[in-house]
């Protein structure tokens, strides 16, 4: 499963929020030398319950959109990952 991200670094926190069909992730790392794309997968990994392996960035990986790919041997519903990133 493929999900849409908007990545916001250098924020006061790290916090997952979602808008229409993208989540938007605060990060408190910076965008340097892939810092926040690190920190980006930690975050997605600990709250889906997921191996930092199993989340890997397919697209947008010097952009702040970004589409990861999630390799879950569950097949979660986008629902499913709706509610665990919550």
């Amino acid at each position: 499963m493929r999900i849409t991200v908007r990545v916001v670094p250098r924020s006061s926190k790290n916090e997952i929020s979602q808008e229409g069909d993208t989540f938007k992730v605060r990060l408190t790392a910076a965008p340097v030398d892939g810092a926040a794309n690190k920190a980006l997968l930690k975050l997605l990994a600990e709250r889906l319950h997921l191996p930092e392996r199993a989340l890997s960035i397919v697209q947008g990986s010097t952009g702040r959109q970004k589409i990861i790919q999630i390799d879950d041997p569950t097949n979660p519903t986008l629902t499913d990952i709706q509610q665990k990133l919550r």
